[in-house]
């Protein structure tokens, strides 16, 4: 039996310019991030890895991770 429900058509997203995300830029090069990843082992410093540019930062402190809600 088929489905009554019509399926919509899928179309790409209109090319539109960026918009500046939520993450600080690389301090090595100012590019803005795609990710920003990091790591601590205890007594050492954190390091932070920028993507896509892969700079490494270390900063003595860790990282103050925020969760916002999306954009409306």
């Amino acid at each position: 039996m088929r489905d009554p429900h019509t399926v919509p058509r899928l179309v790409g997203a209109p090319e539109a310019p960026a918009e500046p995300g939520p993450l600080p830029r690389c301090p090595v090069c100012a590019s803005a991030p795609e990710r920003i990843s990091w790591r601590q082992r205890p007594g050492r410093p954190v390091v932070l890895v920028f993507d896509p540019c892969g700079h490494r930062y270390a900063s003595s402190t860790p990282p103050h991770l925020a969760v916002t809600a999306p954009p409306a």
